[in-house]
């Protein structure tokens, strides 16, 4: 006796369900992986110049691309202390055993730090990874200075940030440990003591 057919077993119904799921991954994370907000160049691993405009803070500064474009960089990798109080202050002195005013302290020395290695007007170079941009919007990089260092590295190597890692983002990431472990050993930057 033929089986009788069914318009869609709950197999080919799964199947469809896989599809789609896969088909809307593929479409949200690849639309991170398009231009820059409609920018002419890709940033798709490729060092791409842009001019530094603002610094906000350690890790974080707003930058031309020669198209004119303007983007909010986030460096990848890396954390440094907040510059000012505000909640994740008061976490990061709750989770390091500091009180806020430390926090904020050490912060505006990371801060000053960047500031004097990319200066308004310096051309940077930008090379992202994975993630392109983060939930905020801003764009995800490692930044090369113009005598080739990569800024994140100096600043984990000069002690004024930690790594902070999140995959996919981890193309430097035995890098950034190696030279934390050095900062601390030689009890540079946030690792001095009475910093």
């Amino acid at each position: 006796m033929p089986r009788k057919k069914t318009p869609l077993s709950w197999r080919g119904l799964s199947y469809l369900l896989v599809l789609l799921v896969l088909y809307t991954f593929y479409q949200l994370v690849g639309e991170q992986f398009r231009e820059i907000g409609g920018s002419k160049g890709e940033l798709t691993g490729e060092r791409v110049p842009c001019t530094v405009i603002r610094v906000y803070d350690g890790d974080t500064f707003k930058c031309r691309l020669d198209n004119g474009e303007e983007v909010k960089v986030r460096l990848i990798g890396i954390d440094t202390p907040e510059s000012r109080r505000n909640r994740k202050a008061y976490r990061d002195a709750e989770k390091e055993g500091k009180s806020v005013e430390e926090i904020v302290r050490l912060g505006k020395k990371a801060s000053a730090f960047t500031k004097r290695l990319i200066p308004p007007g310096t051309v940077v170079y930008l090379e992202t990874d994975v993630q392109v941009h983060d939930r905020y919007g801003r764009l995800l990089a490692y930044v090369y200075l113009p005598d080739g260092r990569m800024l994140n590295e100096v600043l984990v190597r000069e002690g004024y940030a930690t790594v902070y890692t999140f995959p996919p983002n981890v193309k430097y990431a035995e890098r950034f440990v190696e030279l934390q472990k050095r900062a601390m050993k030689e009890g540079k930057g946030l690792w001095a003591e009475g910093m």
